[in-house]
């Protein structure tokens, strides 16, 4: 058909294909004809729960702020980041508690420049107590900032409660202080090695990707191996609240738990439910909530990983709208347990997503990011073009019994932010059973 043939001209906009290199290390080299920049991203298992010991949690953090620091070929950051941006090229990272991830993004004509900098960053740092206590400084004043952020309160609480392994902000501030020289040093030399690395290159690579395979082989780093995600024995949490006595709304999060990671084809079942749900304002329940002036944002996801999914609610609800807010998600939540879906909702949301497939890959970084959120977290190679397919595929049946296995599961959690009694908050947390 017309439509198919159009999915079709947009996945051949570019190919992937995984190599293995001769160092150990395992990446996706991705050509997209005619671009005129070229993306790279290197993840390492490297990130917090890595770390040697909880009094050192936060050295991956640490660590990942130093990556663009002194190394072998400049004396210190300034240096650095002069030169890696004077034709406009850009780098970031980022820590998670699994990952270390370093990114970049140049322009076409600079690629084998901005690659060159890339391996001087990642495999010949030069760590130096000056920029160790800058840096350190720096992560104390991120974190402080986070502080208010009440978000990012409530989800490492969640995850606290439900048995993973995972400090609060309060606790990974503390571990700060803790962290010497020598920890970095420790740090970088047991998680950044080849086989721990996986890396993904995106750009025009016509005719250009035995160079980069060439080039990424003569890294020169040391072995190692690839560290296992570690694996929690998860369980169900009462209710908690932080209280906080300037927070007049209730800023919220809950979440079912399953201990298996998804299928391709299920995850994208539950992106149509999320869609149904609290996908737009015409959704069943942000959409019905934000008409009747219960709540301004909620929302809803899947957090597929590699031991564990989760199906995660969050929002801001005033204190007097909560109750009615909360009956809504129940009510809507039970019709879909029934299987109260109609068919025009299902092919709605199949509709959305393949108009978002379509829209999803316009740029290098947008297909790069499609590809890392499988790659990096589970080692899946999931071709883009395969994405109509597996959203045609997606039933009311599909999409139902997922629902029930996720709230039939025995790991669920509410955490909340709010001045509010926290009696109000388990009656909250009440309406979440069915």
């Amino acid at each position: 058909t017309t439509s198919e043939q159009e999915e079709r001209e947009t996945a051949i906009k570019h190919s992937a294909e995984e190599v293995v290199l001769a160092s150990g290390a395992k990446g996706l080299l991705i050509d997209v004809p005619g671009a005129s920049v070229m993306n790279t991203k290197f993840q390492f298992r490297a990130g917090m729960r890595y770390a040697k010991s909880p009094e050192v949690y936060e050295i991956a953090h640490i660590v990942e702020h130093l990556a663009f620091g002194a190394n072998a070929k400049y004396s210190n950051e300034q240096a650095f980041e002069a030169d890696f941006t004077k034709n406009g090229a850009y780098h970031n990272a980022w820590t998670s508690d699994f990952s270390v991830c370093y990114e970049s993004e140049c322009a076409d004509f600079e690629w084998e420049r901005i690659l060159e900098l890339q391996q001087v960053a990642i495999t010949q740092p030069k760590f130096n107590d000056e920029e160790l206590q800058s840096e350190k400084g720096n992560v104390k004043a991120e974190l402080t900032g986070y502080m208010n952020d009440y978000g990012r309160l409530l989800w490492p609480r969640l995850q606290q409660i439900v048995g993973e392994q995972v400090p609060v902000l309060s606790e990974r501030l503390k571990t700060i202080a803790n962290i010497e020289l020598k920890d970095t040093r420790e740090h970088y030399r047991r998680t950044h090695t080849a086989h721990n690395m996986r890396f993904i290159i995106a750009g025009n690579l016509r005719h250009r990707k035995h160079k980069i395979i060439k080039a990424l082989n003569n890294w020169g780093l040391k072995p190692g191996e690839r560290f296992e995600i570690p694996n929690d024995e998860l369980h169900s949490a009462t209710p908690v609240l932080i209280r906080r006595k300037d927070a007049s709304n209730i800023t919220f999060a809950f979440s079912w738990m399953i201990p298996r990671k998804l299928m391709p084809t299920e995850a994208y079942a539950m992106s149509c439910l999320n869609h149904i749900l609290n996908g737009t304002t015409s959704s069943r329940i942000f959409g019905q909530a934000r008409k009747n002036g219960l709540v301004y944002g909620m929302g809803s996801d899947l957090n597929n990983g590699w031991h564990n999914a989760s199906w995660d609610f969050d929002g801001e609800v005033n204190a007097e709208s909560a109750e009615s807010l909360f009956a809504l998600i129940h009510r809507e939540l039970q019709k879909i347990l029934d299987g109260n879906i109609k068919d025009a909702d299902i092919e709605a949301a199949k509709s959305y997503a393949t108009g978002r497939y379509q829209m999803g890959a316009q740029t290098v970084n947008q297909i790069s990011d499609y590809y890392a959120d499988g790659y990096f977290v589970n080692g899946t190679l999931e071709k883009y073009e395969r994405m109509p397919a597996l959203i045609r595929e997606i039933t009311k049946d599909n999409i139902v019994d997922l629902a029930r296995e996720f709230v039939a599961s025995n790991i669920n959690a509410m955490v909340a932010v709010s001045s509010v009694e926290k009696a109000m908050i388990n009656e909250l947390a009440e309406q979440l059973k069915f």
